[in-house]
């Protein structure tokens, strides 16, 4: 994720690569390696331009909630012998 933005009730994201899914109360958005969910509200998507990576939305929002991916945990000797 490049930049998010909120601004009352607007919420600009850049560097979206794919919309998951979005209703009234929840948003999921890929941003490369990670996830964005978003929920509230009343939210609905303003503008989308996966070309640019922007995505506008609209809505009362309570969570954003990023989620990265995990890193497999590697046995102490294999992370310092490689």
């Amino acid at each position: 994720m490049n930049f998010l933005h909120l601004e009352g009730q607007t919420l600009v994201i850049k560097g979206v690569t794919k919309v998951i899914s979005s209703s009234e109360t929840q948003t999921a958005l890929q941003t490369g390696d990670t996830s964005l969910i978003l929920t509230g509200n009343n939210i609905e998507v303003k503008k989308l331009n996966l070309d640019e990576g922007e995505v506008c939305l609209n809505g009362n929002f309570t969570t954003i909630k990023l989620n990265q991916p995990s890193l497999k945990k590697q046995p102490l000797l294999k992370r310092i012998f490689k």
